[in-house]
């Protein structure tokens, strides 16, 4: 199986970029006119679609940047002239590097989320899905990593980021994900499911921006 990655930086002086800027469902729109048309209401996930939006640090050089990962090669053509930068490249070799025991780096937005069962709900009163943050996010991320996503954490270090939000054409429904950053290093315990979750997303709002599994390989450094 081949996977793209593409980096586009949108130039902010462009209308069209600043607008899927502010909206994480006008990005996910913006990104997926980057393929092929009429492959239903599944599309998404057919074409194996996560974003992220990344800001630099406040006081470093750099400007905002979107990164896709696909299972199918966006065609860049389809990008508003003057949108901004951007390239694609292949980094299926990534895919084969996995082995039990590889460190590596990693980077994650995502939805990290709890779910109270009917019984609490009717108790408390708490909503079916509630917005898990600090500590709380922490411990999400690091169930998701070591039972599900077969990697064993050796650090951890999380950022709270605004909401993805935007308001869907088709009924106006107003989207709202509380996303969380997570960095740091790992260890490779399943090859198998780790390529699993890569390619799939991990958590809620994947077409909004949450659940892209970035990893790199660590140096002694950083392990």
């Amino acid at each position: 199986m081949t996977l793209w990655l593409t980096l586009i930086q949108p130039d902010t002086r462009h209308r069209d970029a600043r607008r899927d800027l502010t909206s994480a469902v006008g990005m996910h729109h913006r990104l997926m006119m980057l393929f092929p048309d009429g492959l239903g209401p599944a599309a998404r996930q057919e074409l194996g679609v996560l974003f992220r939006v990344e800001e630099p640090p406040a006081g470093t050089p750099g400007g905002i940047r979107v990164l896709l990962q696909s299972r199918t090669r966006p065609d860049l053509d389809r990008l508003p002239a003057a949108y901004g930068k951007a390239v694609t490249k292949d980094i299926s070799p990534l895919l084969e590097q996995f082995a039990a025991g590889r460190g590596v780096r990693y980077r994650i937005d995502a939805n990290a989320v709890r779910k109270p069962g009917h019984t609490t709900r009717q108790a408390t009163g708490a909503k079916a899905v509630v917005p898990l943050t600090g500590a709380d996010a922490e411990a999400w991320w690091a169930r998701q990593a070591e039972e599900r996503t077969g990697l064993k954490l050796t650090s951890l270090h999380s950022t709270p980021l605004t909401a993805a939000r935007g308001e869907r054409g088709q009924d106006k429904r107003q989207v709202k994900h509380a996303r969380t950053r997570f960095d740091g290093t790992a260890v490779i315990t399943d090859p198998d499911l780790l390529r699993t979750r890569l390619l799939e997303g991990i958590g809620r709002g994947k077409a909004y921006g949450c659940g892209l599994l970035s990893l790199a390989p660590a140096t002694p450094q950083t392990r």
